[in-house]
């Protein structure tokens, strides 16, 4: 079985906060870019009334998981949450209880893998 953890997190943009959104968006993926190797999806997608935004992420491990954890939580999260609300956030792979802790609070599920493969 993979190590890799991923989410596909579901969101709504915020009344007035499109242009803040777009801003935060191309300063998180330069950061992750840049500051996580571990990181190895990070791709955002909205739909064309610009409203609904889902971001896949997948880090190849707990560790690069809670590196960018780490990061969010420290020069993120606060703008994040004000810009966005979640909807759905569906987390795959072995997920650690420090993980678990991490992201419960703000509506994480849990899924872990019990067929398929991964190349």
């Amino acid at each position: 079985m993979s190590s890799a953890i991923s989410w596909d997190i579901q969101l709504t943009v915020n009344e007035g906060h499109l242009d803040n959104v777009k801003e935060l968006m191309a300063e998180m993926v330069e950061a992750t870019k840049n500051n996580e190797p571990g990181a190895l999806n990070y791709e955002w997608f909205m739909d064309d009334s610009e409203s609904t935004l889902h971001v896949y992420e997948r880090y190849e491990d707990a560790d690069a998981t809670m590196v960018h954890l780490g990061n969010f939580g420290q020069n993120f999260a606060e703008r994040f949450m004000t810009y966005l609300t979640i909807t759905a956030f569906p987390i795959y792979g072995p997920v650690t209880d420090e993980i678990k802790e991490a992201l419960s609070p703000i509506g994480a599920t849990f899924m872990g893998q019990v067929g398929g493969f991964a190349r």
